[in-house]
C-alpha cells in the first residue's frame, strides 16, 4: 500500500525559508518520479515542481529559482525546498507519487498536505 507522509510547513514572514519531507513507503521509492503540489484558498491545486527516478528536475515558472526539489533513495523520501517565501506561496502543499519513472498528467497518489503560511 503507497504511504506519503509529509512534515514540514508552518509559518515564516515573507523572504523566508521552509522545508518539505515526505516519506514514502509501500513501492520501489527509487523507480517512481515524485512532485509537489500546492493549493491556496479559492484555487485549484497546482502542479509546483517534479523530480524523474534519474534526478532530473522541473519547476513551475512561479517558483523557479526559489524551490528545490530533491530526492534521497536511501531514505525514500522526497525534499522541497523553499527560499524567498511570497505571501503568494500561502498554501496546503502536496507531495505526489506519479506512476512512472517520469511526471505522469496522472497523479498516483497524493499525500495528506501541510500548511505553509507566509506573512507580508
Amino acid at each position: 500500500q503507497v504511504q506519503l507522509v509529509e512534515s514540514g510547513g508552518g509559518l515564516v514572514q515573507a523572504g523566508g525559508s521552509l522545508r518539505h519531507s515526505c516519506a514514502a513507503s509501500g513501492f520501489t521509492f527509487s523507480s517512481y518520479a515524485m512532485g509537489w503540489y500546492r493549493q491556496a484558498p479559492g484555487k485549484e491545486r497546482e502542479w509546483v515542481a517534479s523530480i524523474h527516478s534519474d534526478g532530473t528536475t522541473y519547476y513551475a515558472d512561479s517558483v523557479q529559482g526559489r524551490f528545490t526539489i530533491s530526492r534521497d533513495n536511501a531514505k525514500r523520501t522526497t525534499y522541497l525546498h523553499m527560499n524567498n517565501l511570497k505571501p503568494e506561496d500561502t498554501a496546503i502543499y502536496y507531495c505526489a507519487k506519479y506512476h512512472a519513472a517520469t511526471r505522469t498528467i496522472v497523479v498516483h497518489k497524493f499525500g495528506q498536505g501541510t500548511q505553509v503560511t507566509v506573512s507580508s
